[in-house]
């Protein structure tokens, strides 16, 4: 339920709440989400070729990423527990810009839906990424982590427009 403000985690007099989702019918639910980090190219070859020191920067990331939304609701305050069906973290090397993509599908049958727990899951995929490889680079810088799709749940299906994604 949206208040008067349009926001549904603010009472009507203003005070944080968690939505109550108990009337709505459990549907299934998709997000996809993605995010950059740009590197070095030390750091690039490294994840590339296997060679980083703390060993294999994308597997532990990945495994990061995946506990990440399968955890988001104890760290995002007013997010719901949500029993997470699916969730894979992929990447892509992407040379031209020494840069690596991540990008998570998650999938629940539920009240709510899983933005937020792609979007985590992007982020702290990412953020492993950083703290794995920051002995060769402290200036890696993560970017574009945003919503790119989700399907399901009242409002239906989302796609963000081509020219606001980053290429």
């Amino acid at each position: 339920m949206a208040y008067e403000n349009g926001l549904t985690h603010f009472d009507p007099s203003g005070q944080a709440i968690m939505v109550d989702v108990s009337g709505k019918q459990e549907t299934s639910r998709t997000a996809i989400a993605s995010g950059r980090i740009h590197v070095n190219k030390a750091v690039y070859e490294a994840i590339e070729q296997g060679t980083a020191k703390k060993g294999d920067v994308l597997g532990t990331a990945r495994i990061a990423g995946i506990m990440a939304a399968k955890n988001t609701s104890s760290v995002i305050p007013l997010c719901h527990p949500l029993p997470i069906a699916k969730c894979s973290v992929d990447f892509t090397m992407l040379p031209e810009e020494s840069a690596v993509e991540a990008r998570a599908t998650v999938k629940v049958t539920g009240q709510t839906g899983v933005e937020m727990e792609a979007l985590h899951s992007v982020s702290v995929a990412l953020l492993t990424i950083y703290d794995m490889c920051k002995a060769l680079d402290k200036g890696m810088e993560i970017q574009y982590i945003h919503l790119e799709k989700k399907t399901g749940g009242k409002s239906g299906t989302y796609i963000r427009p081509e020219e606001t994604s980053k290429k």
